[in-house]
């Protein structure tokens, strides 16, 4: 896509295909769930992480998914969110190994208990992951 045709389409429309192509399902309930309470605020989380700055062209999906993984494990207070980064990691082409590693490298700068909560997170999200993939529910 070129920079013309990024300008061109709405941050709505851009943020709405990101979220679908790097969140899935995950990202779209999240803008579902919050669509009864808040519905302006949906529609922000779709324009400006997605739509602005996921959308930017000098960072791939892969490197803002490490990105993202690292900073919401080293807050150590947003685990519903750190799961549905880590969903998004796998669906851009993480593995396992490098998700567990990003986290264990937050141990050194957030501390020990903010990377056991990340490991903790990534277990229910593999553990989900692979139960999805044992019913033959496409991932």
């Amino acid at each position: 896509m070129t920079h013309a045709q990024t300008q061109a389409e709405s941050r709505f429309d851009r943020g709405q295909r990101a979220l679908s192509r790097i969140d899935g399902r995950a990202g779209e309930n999240v803008v579902a769930s919050l669509a009864d309470i808040a519905p302006d605020f949906a529609r922000y989380v779709i324009e400006f992480p997605f739509g602005d700055i996921y959308s930017r062209p000098d960072l791939g999906l892969r490197d803002r998914e490490i990105a993202t993984i690292a900073a919401l494990t080293a807050l150590g207070n947003a685990a519903p969110q750190l799961k549905v980064h880590i969903e998004a990691g796998l669906n851009v082409g993480l593995s396992r190994d490098e998700i567990v590693e990003i986290i264990m490298q937050m141990a050194v700068y957030a501390g020990f208990p903010a990377a056991v909560n990340g490991l903790f997170a990534a277990k229910e999200v593999f553990s989900a992951h692979d139960g999805r993939r044992v019913s033959g529910e496409a991932t």
